[in-house]
């Protein structure tokens, strides 16, 4: 099973153009292989659950081999990825289809789900490398996939920021080998790796989760079709950096004063991309400055090395990509029904779209931390551990960020569905496929506030497992 839910997806992406050459639509093929990751996911985490530890490795020379092991982290992970990668599919079903590049656009998003799984699993840092640029190709094919000719300078600026990020990612790797002889992870346990290796490791991590200085080529992907930029957001490629901040630094030890750097970093990101997003008038340019900032609230948490960090972290991670991949799915909708990306040319929607309108608001209001909904649970055990932790200044730059977030979206919900309409709408939402999805993320939204303890307790489980106090 833990083979598998690697291979089917990476190798099911290469059987998609053959598939298609037979006459089976590509849509129908990704819904599949996108269905059994899902399932063979839950089969996991129930297994992790229930005190299954599963490892294969393959030995290579110098210790390079591929080992992949399946704990109650990767597959929490591992679930919330491949969750929130088969609605966009779905979604995708009724947004991407008769497209002149539409089996090639399936052909990576689920090689995107076979790279992340991979990633996932692996615990030899080379391996987890591998994946690491496998994403990096597929978001570049995926970015540029209108083949516009801004749009394909977009897509080589998210490659190149991302692969120039890697390379220090690389460069860590390479310290730590020569530092601890290993690049495995389950022999790293506990071991110190000096303070440059653990800097390398955080540049390649920031520039793949768009943090400070690295934050610029998220905005601009927002070319991309609605669903792939709610899968770069929500689902996979941003969400890589902080996992595998996540699984490495929850493994090896390194100096205090670098993580409290960590944090101020992420501050400092996300209060400054809270403020574009306040003068932004793109909705999905927003959007994306909302995903720099929130994903700073997430290195803050990790950055505490404490359970409580871990488990606040790891929440937010959940929350944040269902909220998230509803909104940007949202946006897709209403481009569809405006013809623009303007807020302020738009106005009076929620008449003829209630229902996009309704997931827009649990959305909007999860990702601003408002209560009931579940993204306040995150947020607030998130500031939570940071204040425990003494990170008092820090703290207090976070609180703007929050701030923010509820001025940008909730002004962004006003203009686009209250305010006074800049056009005569005609009624209609988007197609069933395309209302279901975000319907349906707006109701997690909502039910993961009702539901919050299952998620913390297993996480709670998760951080014993690790061993993190």
């Amino acid at each position: 099973m833990l083979l598998m839910i690697i291979l089917v997806p990476v190798l099911g992406s290469l059987a998609i153009p053959l598939l298609n050459k037979l006459g089976f639509k590509p849509a129908y093929a990704a819904a599949a292989l996108g269905a059994v990751v899902f399932l063979l996911s839950v089969y996991l985490l129930t297994a992790a659950g229930n005190g299954a530890s599963v490892v294969w490795r393959y030995d290579m020379p110098l210790g390079f081999g591929p080992h992949f092991e399946l704990d109650m982290l990767s597959g929490f992970m591992a679930c919330c990825a491949s969750f929130l990668s088969l609605i966009i599919i779905f979604y995708s079903t009724g947004y991407i289809h008769d497209a002149e590049y539409e089996t090639e656009y399936y052909t990576f998003v689920i090689l995107f789900l076979g790279s992340m799984t991979g990633l996932v699993f692996s615990f030899n840092l080379i391996w987890t490398f591998v994946f690491w640029e496998m994403t990096a190709v597929c978001s570049w094919k995926l970015v540029g996939f209108f083949r516009k000719d801004a749009d394909k300078k977009k897509a080589v600026k998210t490659f190149l920021i991302t692969v120039f990020g890697a390379l220090f990612l690389l460069m860590g790797i390479i310290a730590v080998y020569f530092s601890n002889g290993t690049v495995d992870l389950s022999l790293l346990k506990g071991a110190h790796v000096p303070a440059i290796a653990a800097l390398l490791f955080i540049i390649g991590m920031f520039s793949k989760s768009a943090i400070l200085p690295f934050s610029s080529w998220l905005p601009d992907a927002g070319v991309a079709p609605s669903p792939v930029t709610a899968l770069l957001h929500a689902a996979v490629l941003v969400k890589i950096g902080v996992y595998v901040f996540a699984r490495v630094f929850y493994t090896i030890h390194c100096d205090p004063a670098l993580m409290q750097g960590v944090a101020f970093v992420a501050g400092l990101s996300s209060v400054i991309a809270g403020g574009a997003a306040v003068k932004e008038t793109n909705i999905k340019r927003i959007i994306a400055y909302s995903t720099i900032s929130q994903l700073g609230f997430i290195f803050l948490a990790l950055s505490t090395g404490t359970a409580a960090g871990l488990v606040a972290g790891m929440l937010f991670i959940m929350v944040h990509g269902i909220a998230k991949g509803g909104l940007f799915l949202c946006a897709g909708i209403i481009e569809h029904k405006a013809h623009t990306k303007d807020i302020t040319a738009m106005g009076g929607l929620y008449k003829v779209m209630p229902f996009t309108g309704l997931a827009f608001a649990l959305c909007a209001l999860s990702v601003a931390g408002i209560p009931p909904l579940g993204g306040f649970f995150g947020k607030f055990m998130v500031l939570q551990s940071a204040l425990t932790q003494g990170y008092g200044f820090i703290f207090f730059m976070f609180l703007v960020a929050a701030c923010f977030t509820a001025v940008y979206l909730l002004r962004t919900f006003h203009l686009v569905f209250l305010g006074a309409p800049q056009h005569e709408w005609a009624a209609g939402e988007g197609s069933f496929q395309t209302v279901f999805s975000v319907t349906l993320l707006g109701v997690l939204a909502l039910l993961s506030a009702l539901l919050i303890s299952f998620p913390v307790g297993y996480l709670m489980r998760v951080a014993a497992q690790m061993g993190v106090l």
